[in-house]
């Protein structure tokens, strides 16, 4: 896990306060974070500063108990999933590219949607088997077999895509 703020001073793209740093500043720092580093982290986001009332007022849409039961039954699938490989792996994020290949069946639409961001957004192959193994678990946490678009949809936003 990892965090930086999106500038030198931590106000680029905030709403309400002003950055103060200069365009080539931005780019410099946003640079120190080459492309194959970014590629090893599976989840990346974007998170904007949190307002008071935000704070005050969270009321969670599910609660924690809903999330235990969701996150024991995900870790129940992919344990009967791999429990008959040769080797000893128990989550999405340990399989190897072969075994992303045989687990992580996809509905055409969502081949489609890989297809076009795999293309558009110049993505490597390490992007693409990250993306498919976040596309497969967020699948085991809505309990579906196969992943649709809109869980590869929600991996896709989980990346950043890199214009710099």
């Amino acid at each position: 896990m990892a965090a930086m703020n999106p500038c030198p001073c931590g106000y680029y793209g905030d709403p309400e306060k002003e950055c103060k740093c200069s365009p080539a500043e931005i780019l410099k720092y946003q640079k120190r974070l080459s492309g194959p580093l970014l590629d090893r982290l599976d989840i990346q986001i974007e998170l904007p500063r949190v307002k008071y009332e935000e704070l005050k007022n969270n009321k969670p849409a599910e609660s924690s108990e809903e999330i235990r039961k969701r996150l024991a039954r995900a870790r129940t699938v992919q344990k009967e999933r791999f429990q008959k490989l040769s080797r000893k792996i128990f989550t999405n994020s340990e399989m190897s590219s072969g075994e992303t290949e045989e687990f992580c069946l996809m509905d055409e639409a969502a081949e489609g949607l890989l297809k076009k961001a795999i293309e558009e957004w110049y993505l490597s192959a390490r992007a693409y088997y990250k993306i498919l193994k976040v596309a497969r678990t967020i699948a085991d946490l809505a309990n579906s077999e196969k992943i649709n678009s809109s869980h590869l949809a929600e991996a896709l936003r989980y990346r950043i895509k890199s214009d710099q």
